[in-house]
């Protein structure tokens, strides 16, 4: 099974560079090139299985393309292509397939390619719930999970928060990790789950600490254990 990718760029060499790279791929077909963000609709509307994204491009940036790429009926994975490490925090926001840095480093390419075949192989096959059941009000609802914040371990359960409250999920938090995409959501403590499409800004704290402002009214605050902040600042490119 291959994976059909579109490749855009306002820069050519740019391009050429990241289809060399993605020629030591077998499973990779590139199906077509772009030089702006119109463009890039162009070729997601003809059909691809992901597309890589520069963000700084005359006209609509890559942000901009991604907004309108998440509305088509089947999207694209979006895996944005840049120099600038700056805007990791919008292309998660977009819900980004993943975040390189140029010049491509090609392992982390390599891992990039291996998550998107795994997607191709279980798309229609194991997608994440739409709701989450809750405990509110004496009663049970459902929860958009894509309105989850964070959600915190409290005992054998956890608490899920939202934009302005809390509810009680009478899951472990483990249990509930495992039912969220985990292209969206980050296990930043052992006993803390993140939706990174919620996240306004990153802090370091100290040397090799993080620490997450969330776009909530509270604009709460989350510290990342030291153990997961290095897989968190791969993720975010920081």
């Amino acid at each position: 099974m291959s994976v059909r990718v579109a490749l855009v760029d306002d820069e050519a060499p740019a391009r050429s560079e990241l289809r060399y790279l993605l020629s030591d791929h077998a499973a990779i077909e590139v199906v077509g090139e772009a030089a702006n963000a119109s463009e890039a609709l162009t070729l997601v509307a003809a059909g691809c299985d992901a597309i890589f994204l520069d963000i700084e491009m005359p006209g609509l940036t890559g942000i901009d393309a991604a907004r309108l790429i998440r509305s088509a009926h089947e999207p694209p994975a979006v895996v944005f292509v840049t120099a600038h490490a700056g805007y990791a925090v919008d292309a998660f926001a977009v819900e980004a397939f993943d975040y390189l840095l140029k010049p491509v480093d090609p392992d982390r390419l390599g891992r990039v390619i291996e998550r998107l075949i795994e997607r191709s192989r279980t798309d229609g096959v194991a997608a994440p719930p739409a709701k989450i059941s809750v405990v509110a009000g004496g009663g049970v609802e459902l929860l958009d999970w894509e309105a989850i914040h964070y959600a915190v371990a409290d005992g054998d359960y956890c608490r899920v928060h939202t934009s302005d409250r809390s509810y009680l999920c009478t899951q472990p938090l483990g249990d509930l990790e495992a039912e969220l995409p985990p292209e969206r959501f980050a296990r930043i403590h052992r006993s803390t789950l993140v939706n990174l499409a919620h996240v306004s800004a990153v802090r370091r704290v100290g040397s090799d600490r993080l620490k997450l402002i969330l776009d909530d009214g509270a604009r709460t605050e989350l510290e990342v254990a030291r153990r997961q902040s290095a897989r968190l600042r791969e993720r975010l490119n920081l």
